[in-house]
C-alpha cells in the first residue's frame, strides 16, 4: 500500500535526533526543565556578545538578530527544539493547504511561487493550531525565564563566595594553548564592579604586592565584564601593571594574563582592544631588549623549552590579532590604527646595540613572527586596503626604513649562503655587496629570480602530495606571480631587461653549453617558464619579450623571444644533455612550448618567430609521438610490467595532446593557420579541439581568448572548414541550435508555456546564431553546400533533428511546403531565425550567388509573400504585415539591389509608432519598387584643375625621368586630398590605364611573368558562362545601368571580358588533384574586380581586357584581383593545395597586427565578440567593397591601391575600423558585432578623408608589409 501524500515526510521527521517536542500545547514539568537547560546553553554560548553590549537595548538587539550574526544559530539545541515543535504543530496544516493549492494551480486558479507562499503563510497563521501553539509557548517560556532570573538573583546574593567557588568549579572556559576563549560554564556568573572596586584591583595588581594578593585580584578581574574594565578610569594603571606582570617568572600567573588578553581580543571592539594589543607589543619589546633574553640564531630554537613556548604563545596571540584587526579598524578613527601599526613596527625593528652579546646573532621578533606566519598574511591584510596601506608605508618610509633594509639584507645573506653551497668556487657578486640603502625594487626582483635556482628545492613530483610548500623557492615564486598579476606593478618593476636576463640565466647557460650550478634544474626551468608565460600573457610583457626594453636590443644581446624559441627547439630535439635522462623532460618541454605559444598566438609574436620554423619542429615531435603511441605493446600478465606499460602510454598520450594543443594555437592568426596547414596536422588539431569543447575542458587561465576565435579563423579557409565538418563540430552546433529553437532544455521542468520572445532572435539562441554567422563564410559555405540539393522531403518527423548546414537551410530558411511548416513547434520564431541568418549570409555576394543559383532563394521568398495576402471580396489584395513578411521584404530588397549607403535604401525590419505602421511597399514579383533606389547620382561637373592636368600630362608624356612613379604618386595624393571627386569616370579610367601601362613595361615593377595572349572571338554569349557568373553579370549590369555607366548591350561585353580573363589566367595555372571543391578548374566565386574595372572603363571590353592583362604582371594584382592567383603557378604548389589566398594569410594577417597596435580598443572588441578582423576584411576585399561603399569610394579604393601600392589595401581597412570605432564598441556591448559589420554599409566613410592617416601608417609599416607581400611566391615557410 502506497503512503498518503505527506506521509513520507512525516515518517522522515520522526527520525530526527534530539529531544522530541510535545504534541500541540501540552508541556510537562520535564519539558520545562529541558527547555531551561537548552535556553541556558544558548545564553551561555552568546554571553560574550551580550555582556560586551554597552546597554540593555543593544543586548536585546543582538539577541533579535542572532540568526544573521551567528553562524552556529541553527545548531543550538534550543533552536532545533523550537523548529521541531513548530513543524509538529503547524506542519500538517501547511501540508493540507499545499495539496489543495496544487490541485487549484493545475486548474489555473493560482499561479506563481510567491503567490503560493503568501497563501500558505496566511492560512497557517490564521489556523487554530497556530494560535494554540503561540499561547502554549508564551506560557512555558515565562516559567522558564522566571526560573533563570531567580537563579541569577541567588548568584548575586552569594557574590562574596564567587572567588572560592571559581577555584572549585571546572573551568571549561580556560584557554587552551591557542589562547582562545571558549568558556562553557553557565553557572560562572560575572561580577559587576564599581569604579572603586576596579581601582582597588589595580592597586592589588601592582608588582610590589604579595603574590597571593595579585593572584586573587587577577582572578576577580577575569570575572568582571571586559567592557567595564577597558572603559574604567583605572584601566591605564591596570594596563601598566598587566604589561609588567606578563614578564612574571610565575608561568601560571603570566598565562592567566595572556588568557585575559585573548578574551579581550575576542569580545571587545577595536577601539578598546588596541590598548591591550599595544600593551602586549610593549611587553615583548621590553623583553627582547632585556638582559634576560639571549636566544641566538646559531643555537636554534628549542620549542620544548617552557620559556620559548611561552614566548611563542605571546607572539602567536599578537599575530592572531594582527590578522583580525583590519576587518574592523576602518570603522574607527585613524589614530587608533596608527597606534597599532606603530607599536608593531617598533617591535619588529628592534636591534641590539653593537656591544650587546647577542647582537651579531640576534633572534629577533621578526624571526618569531616569521615562524608563526611564514607567508606574512598579517602584512598582506594590512597593505590590502588603501586606508591602512597608506599609514603602513608612511611609517616605514619615515621612521622604520631599517625594517625594509633588514629584510633585503636577510634575502642577500640567504642568497649568498645558497650560492656558496651550490658553487663552492663562486665569489660574492658586486650586487650582493651593495648596501641595502641603494638597492632598487628591480635589484630585489633580480635577487628573487636568482633565488629560484640557487635556493634548495625539490622536483615538482616530490611536492605533489603536499598542499602547502613553504620552501624559499616556492615563496619567491608566489611573490613573482603576484607581481605578474598586478598589471601596473609589473609594468613598472618587472618588465625590464635586467629582470628578464636574470630569469633567462639558466636558459642561456644550457643553450650555450656552459656549466650550470643550480639546485634541481627541472624545477628551476619550470618556475622560470611559469613566470615568463605570465609575462607574455600581458601586452607590455609580450612587447618586452619580443623587442626588449624600449624596443632596443643590441645584436650581441637578442630579445628574449629569440632565446626562448631557440631553447624550445633544442628541448624538442632532445639536444640538452643535462636534461636528456630526466623524467620531467616532457613537462619542461611543455612549459616552454606554452611560453612560445603565448607569443606566436599573436600576429606580432608569430611574425618574429616564423624564421625559426617552430611549427615544423612541434609537428615533427608530434608525428614521432603519434607513431610511438600506435606501437603500444600488449600488456603481459606480470603485475609490475603491466603497471609500467600502462603508465608509459598515458604519459605519451598526454605529451601528444600537449603538442596538438600547441599546433592548434597557431590557428589564432591568419598566417599561423596557414603554417598549421603546412604541418599536415589540421584534421588532428580540429578533432582535438572538438573533443576538448565536447568535454568542456577549460583553456588555461592566462590565455586571452579561447577556441571560438580559432573556429572563426578556421571557417575562413576551405580545408579547415571541411575539417570542422568531419570532426563533428558542425553537427554538434546544429543539434544544439535545434534543441534551443524547437525543443528547449531537457532538464527544464515545464509547468506553463514559455513566454513569446520579444526579440526576433531569442536570447537563448543568440550565441548559436553568432557562432553560425562566424562559421558560414563563403569558403565554408562553398565546401559544405556546393552541388548539394535540398532534401525537400514529403514528410518530416518531430523527432527528426537537423545535423548539417543543408538541413538548417531546408528546415528554417526555405520553407516551401506544408510538411516543413508543420514540422516546427515554434514556426514563426524558428523561421525568423532562419531568415535573419539568410540575411547575414547574403551580405557576402559570392554566398548570395551560390544560394540563388542552387536554391532559387528569391523565388521562394516571393512566393511566400504572394501567399501572405488578404482575400477581400472586392478591390486589390493587401499584404499581411507580420514579422515574417517584414523580414522577407528586407531580404528581397537586399539581394536584388547592389549599392552603397547612399545608393540603395533598405527597408527597416521594425514597425513605426505612427499611424502608418510600415511605410515600405511590399512586392511579390520583380522588379523591385523604385523607391528602394536612391536618385541616380548626378555626374559632377568637370572643372579644370591644375594638379590633375599636371598628373595627366605627366602620364601621357613619352619621356619617363628617373623616379617618375614616385612623382605620379605624390601628384595623385595631392589631387585626392584637394579634389577627390575629380578622380572619377573617364579621368579615373585614363589615369589607371596609363599608370599601369607604364608600370607593366618596367622590369623592376613587374612581379609576375605573363605570356602573350590573343583575345577570343568577340561573339561570346552569356550562356557560355556558369550559372554563378551569369547571375553576377546580371547584377553588375543592373548596377552599371543605375550608375549610368553601361548601355543596353553591356552584358555581352562583360561576358567577353570574363571569358577571356578565365582563358588568359588558365595559361598560368597548374593542375592540382584535391578533394576541395574550390580547387577545381573554375574559380569558386564571381570576379568582382574585373567587373569593377569594366564599370570604370564604361563598358569598353577591349580596354578592360587590355588593362587586366597589363595589370596581372604587377604585385598589386595578387591582392586586388583574387581570381588572378587561382591555381596559379606563381605560388608554391603547397600554398595552392591549401586553398588559402594571400589576401588572407598576408593582407588580413597584417590588418590584425596593425589593428592591435593602432586601435587596441577595436582589437579587444573583436576578441570579446569571438570574431576576427581578418574574416570581415576578406569579405570586403573579395567583393571590392561592393554594397559597403558607394561607387565613387570603390573607385578611390582601387585607384589608391594601384597608385600607392598594395600595402594601402591594409591601411584602408585600418581606416575603416578607425571610422567605425564607436559603432564597434557599441555593438560589442550589444553582442552583435559580426552581424553589424556584415549587414551595415560604411556610412560616412570617405577614402580621401583618411589619406593623411594612411600616409602616417605607411611611414611606420611599409618596409615590413611590402617585404612580406613580395615573398608570397616563397611563402611556404
Amino acid at each position: 500500500m502506497f503512503p498518503r501524500p505527506g506521509e513520507t515526510r512525516r515518517r522522515r521527521r520522526r527520525g530526527c535526533q534530539g529531544p522530541r517536542p510535545p504534541k500541540m500545547s501540552h508541556f510537562t514539568s520535564e519539558d520545562e526543565a529541558l527547555l531551561q537547560s537548552m535556553l541556558r546553553q544558548l545564553l551561555q554560548s552568546v554571553k560574550e556578545k551580550i555582556t560586551g553590549a554597552p546597554s540593555v537595548e543593544c543586548a536585546e538587539e543582538i539577541l533579535l538578530h542572532l540568526e544573521e550574526t551567528d553562524e552556529n544559530f541553527h545548531n543550538y539545541e534550543f533552536v532545533k527544539y523550537l523548529r521541531q515543535y513548530i513543524k509538529n504543530t503547524v506542519g500538517p496544516v501547511i501540508e493540507e493547504e499545499t495539496e489543495k493549492c496544487t490541485s487549484a494551480q493545475n486548474q489555473g486558479e493560482i499561479s506563481g511561487y510567491d503567490t503560493l507562499v503568501q497563501h500558505l503563510t496566511k492560512k497557517a497563521r490564521e489556523s487554530k493550531e497556530y494560535r494554540e501553539m503561540i499561547h502554549a509557548l508564551k506560557n512555558v517560556m515565562m516559567v522558564v525565564v522566571e526560573s533563570l532570573i531567580n537563579k541569577f538573583e541567588e548568584d548575586r546574593m552569594h557574590d562574596k563566595e564567587l572567588a572560592s567557588k571559581a577555584k572549585k568549579e571546572r573551568q571549561s572556559g580556560c584557554y587552551t594553548d591557542n589562547c582562545s576563549d571558549s568558556d562553557s560554564s553557565f553557572n560562572q556568573s560575572y561580577a559587576f564592579m564599581s569604579q572603586e572596586q576596579l581601582q582597588l584591583l589595580a592597586e592589588r595588581l601592582d608588582p610590589s604586592q604579595p603574590k597571593e594578593v595579585r593572584q586573587e585580584a587577577l582572578q576577580t578581574l577575569c570575572l568582571a565584564p571586559v567592557s567595564d574594565i577597558l572603559s574604567s578610569e583605572s584601566w591605564p594603571s591596570l594596563r601598566k601593571h598587566l604589561t609588567i606582570s606578563l614578564a612574571d617568572p610565575d608561568a601560571t600567573f603570566s598565562e592567566k594574563i595572556l588568557r585575559f588578553y585573548a578574551k579581550t581580543f575576542s569580545s571587545s571592539p577595536f577601539n578598546m582592544t588596541k590598548e591591550v594589543y599595544t600593551s602586549l607589543a610593549r611587553h615583548l619589546e621590553l623583553y627582547f631588549l632585556s638582559g634576560e633574553y639571549s636566544l641566538r640564531i646559531s643555537a636554534g630554537l628549542d620549542v620544548s623549552n617552557s620559556d620559548v613556548n611561552r614566548l611563542l604563545k605571546k607572539v602567536r596571540l599578537l599575530n592572531e590579532y594582527q590578522k583580525e584587526a583590519p576587518s574592523s579598524w576602518i570603522r574607527h578613527p585613524e589614530k587608533y590604527m596608527e597606534e597599532v601599526v606603530e607599536s608593531t613596527l617598533s617591535l619588529l625593528s628592534l636591534k641590539h646595540k653593537s656591544n650587546h652579546p647577542a647582537s651579531p646573532d640576534f633572534l629577533s621578533p621578526m624571526h618569531f613572527l616569521a615562524l608563526l606566519d611564514i607567508k606574512a598574511v598579517w602584512f598582506k591584510k594590512w597593505t590590502h586596503a588603501y586606508y591602512s596601506r597608506r599609514v603602513v608605508f608612511r611609517l616605514l618610509e619615515r621612521k622604520y626604513k631599517s625594517l625594509i633594509n633588514a629584510a633585503v639584507q636577510q634575502c642577500l645573506d640567504y642568497f649568498e649562503s645558497c650560492k656558496a653551497a651550490v658553487n663552492k668556487n663562486s665569489k660574492v657578486t658586486d650586487f650582493s655587496q651593495q648596501h641595502c640603502n641603494s638597492v632598487s625594487i628591480t635589484d630585489v626582483l633580480v635577487l628573487f629570480a636568482q633565488l629560484i635556482y640557487y635556493s634548495p628545492s625539490y622536483p615538482k613530483t616530490a611536492l605533489a602530495a603536499h598542499t602547502d610548500n613553504y620552501s624559499p623557492e616556492s615563496l619567491v615564486m608566489e611573490i613573482l606571480q603576484v607581481f605578474c598579476d598586478q598589471t601596473g606593478c609589473a609594468a613598472e618593476c618587472l618588465y625590464t631587461d635586467t629582470v628578464i636576463d636574470a630569469l633567462l640565466h639558466p636558459v642561456q647557460s644550457l643553450l650555450s653549453g656552459t656549466e650550470v650550478y643550480i639546485n634541481c634544474i627541472e624545477t628551476t626551468l619550470l618556475d622560470v617558464a611559469d613566470i615568463l608565460a605570465r609575462i607574455a600573457a600581458s601586452e607590455d610583457g609580450l612587447s618586452l619579450l619580443l623587442y626588449g626594453e624600449n624596443e632596443k636590443k643590441s645584436k650581441d644581446s637578442p630579445p628574449a623571444a629569440h632565446v626562448l624559441v631557440q631553447f624550445t627547439k633544442k628541448l624538442l630535439h632532445d639536444d640538452i644533455p643535462l636534461l636528456s635522462e630526466s623524467e620531467l623532460m616532457p613537462v619542461v618541454k611543455g612549459a616552454f612550448i606554452f611560453v612560445c605559444r603565448q607569443m606566436y598566438r599573436t600576429s606580432e609574436g608569430l611574425q618574429m618567430l616564423i624564421p625559426y620554423g617552430l611549427h615544423e619542429t612541434i609537428a615533427e615531435a608530434w608525428r614521432k609521438t603519434s607513431l610511438l603511441s600506435e606501437r603500444v605493446p600488449t600488456p603481459v600478465t606480470d603485475a609490475d610490467s603491466t603497471s609500467s606499460i600502462g603508465q608509459e602510454p598515458k604519459t605519451s598520450l598526454l605529451w601528444e595532446e600537449t603538442l596538438l594543443d600547441a599546433l592548434l594555437n597557431f590557428s589564432t592568426t591568419p598566417k599561423g593557420l596557414f603554417l598549421l596547414h603546412s604541418t599536415g596536422a589540421m584534421n588532428d588539431c580540429v578533432n582535438f579541439m572538438f573533443n576538448r569543447l565536447s568535454k568542456k575542458i577549460q583553456v588555461n587561465e592566462y590565455e586571452d581568448f579561447g577556441n571560438r576565435i580559432m573556429v572563426t579563423q578556421m571557417a575562413t579557409t576551405p580545408r579547415a572548414a571541411v575539417a570542422l565538418q568531419s570532426s563533428g563540430f558542425i553537427k554538434a552546433l546544429v543539434t544544439e541550435l535545434w534543441a534551443l529553437l524547437e525543443c528547449g532544455k531537457d532538464d527544464l521542468r515545464i509547468t506553463q508555456p514559455k513566454s513569446t520572445p520579444i526579440d526576433p532572435i531569442d536570447q537563448s539562441c543568440q550565441k548559436s546564431f553568432l557562432v553560425l554567422v562566424n562559421v558560414l563564410t563563403y569558403p565554408a559555405v562553398f565546401e559544405l553546400l556546393s552541388k548539394r540539393d535540398i532534401p525537400n522531403k514529403p514528410m518530416y518527423s518531430f523527432r527528426e533533428v537537423p545535423t548539417d548546414i543543408i538541413d538548417i537551410i531546408d528546415r528554417l530558411i526555405i520553407l516551401n511546403s506544408e510538411a516543413k511548416i508543420h514540422s516546427l513547434f515554434n514556426y514563426e520564431q524558428s523561421h525568423i531565425f532562419g531568415l535573419r541568418l539568410l540575411n547575414v549570409l547574403c551580405c557576402e555576394l559570392n554566398t548570395l550567388l551560390l544560394l540563388e543559383t542552387q536554391y532559387k532563394v528569391s523565388q521562394v521568398l516571393l512566393t511566400a509573400q504572394e501567399e501572405n495576402v488578404t482575400e477581400p471580396s472586392e478591390g486589390p489584395r493587401v499584404f499581411i504585415i507580420d514579422g515574417l513578411s517584414v523580414e522577407r521584404n528586407h531580404i528581397l530588397v537586399r539581394i536584388n539591389l547592389i549599392g552603397g549607403p547612399q545608393e540603395r535604401i533598405l527597408p527597416l525590419r521594425e514597425l513605426d509608432k505612427g499611424s502608418n505602421l510600415y511605410p515600405w511597399p511590399m512586392f511579390s514579383s520583380f522588379p523591385v519598387p523604385k523607391c528602394y533606389l536612391a536618385e541616380t547620382p548626378m555626374k559632377a561637373e568637370f572643372r579644370q584643375d591644375k594638379d590633375l592636368d599636371k598628373l595627366l600630362k605627366f602620364l601621357k608624356s613619352p619621356d619617363k625621368p628617373t623616379g617618375w612613379a614616385e612623382i605620379c604618386r605624390k601628384q595623385f595624393c595631392k589631387v585626392m586630398k584637394t579634389r577627390p571627386d575629380s578622380i572619377s569616370g573617364p579621368i579615373l579610367a585614363e589615369l589607371i590605364e596609363k599608370f599601369v601601362s607604364h608600370l607593366s613595361e618596367s622590369r623592376t615593377d613587374c612581379y609576375f611573368s605573363t605570356g602573350s595572349y590573343k583575345a577570343m572571338d568577340a561573339d561570346v554569349k552569356k550562356e557560355n558562362l556558369s550559372s554563378v557568373q551569369q547571375l553576377g553579370v546580371e547584377m553588375t549590369v543592373r548596377y552599371g545601368k543605375y550608375l549610368n555607366l553601361l548601355k543596353e548591350d553591356a552584358e555581352n561585353g562583360l561576358c567577353f571580358v570574363l571569358m577571356n580573363c578565365e582563358e588568359f589566367l588558365k595559361q598560368q595555372q597548374r593542375t592540382v588533384v584535391s578533394s576541395l571543391c574550390c580547387l577545381q578548374e573554375h574559380y569558386a566565386g564571381y570576379d568582382w574586380f574585373a567587373s569593377s574595372i569594366f564599370l570604370i572603363m564604361s563598358g569598353d571590353r577591349e580596354k578592360t581586357l587590355r588593362f587586366l592583362q597589363q595589370f596581372s604582371c604587377l604585385l598589386v594584382s595578387a591582392f586586388l584581383w583574387l581570381p588572378r592567383l587561382h591555381l596559379s603557378m606563381h605560388l608554391p604548389v603547397t600554398t595552392v593545395e591549401y586553398g588559402i589566398h594571400p589576401v588572407y594569410f598576408c593582407s588580413a594577417h597584417h590588418v590584425e597586427m596593425l589593428l592591435k597596435a593602432e586601435l587596441p580598443l577595436v582589437w579587444s572588441a573583436f576578441h570579446m565578440s569571438d570574431f576576427t578582423p581578418s574574416q570581415i576584411c576578406l569579405q570586403w576585399i573579395t567583393q571590392c567593397f561592393w554594397n559597403y561603399m558607394d561607387w565613387s569610394e570603390i573607385c578611390h579604393y582601387i585607384a589608391i591601391c594601384i597608385f600607392l601600392g598594395p600595402d594601402y589595401q591594409i591601411y584602408i581597412c585600418i581606416s575603416v575600423f578607425r571610422h567605425l570605432q564607436q559603432d564597434i564598441l557599441k555593438h560589442t556591448e550589444a553582442r552583435d558585432l559580426q552581424v553589424f559589420l556584415k549587414e551595415e554599409a560604411l556610412h560616412g566613410f570617405r577614402v580621401s578623408d583618411y589619406l593623411d592617416y594612411m600616409e602616417s601608417l605607411e611611414e611606420i609599416y611599409r618596409p615590413m608589409l611590402l617585404k612580406d607581400m613580395r615573398t608570397i611566391r616563397a611563402q611556404n615557410t
